[in-house]
């Protein structure tokens, strides 16, 4: 399990992105997220561009324990379903025609 340092902000968001990646190099797809404490728009492009190369990878990430500050981001960019990939996936597979 992936557990990203304390704050995801526009100051460290390529080292975060490139922990992340390589994390998800390495097969984790479960992102803790309890001690981050300190986020800003970037953490929401951040965890955005996890899940994409995750998906590109054929899988999905599960991020846990989003700090409330971060899920109030998500929701104000309108992105929350997407750091939610089973919701997202059931979209997907689920498609009526």
């Amino acid at each position: 399990m992936f557990k990203p340092s304390t704050t995801l902000i526009f100051a460290n968001a390529k080292t975060a992105l490139a922990e992340g990646l390589g994390a998800i190099a390495s097969g984790q797809t479960q992102f803790d997220l309890a001690a981050v404490s300190a986020v800003d728009s970037a953490a929401v492009a951040t965890l955005l561009a996890w899940q994409r190369a995750a998906l590109a990878r054929g899988t999905a990430l599960v991020f846990s324990n989003l700090p409330v500050n971060l899920q109030s981001l998500a929701q104000l960019y309108g992105v929350t379903e997407l750091l939610h990939p089973a919701t997202r996936v059931d979209h997907v597979d689920h498609r009526h025609h």
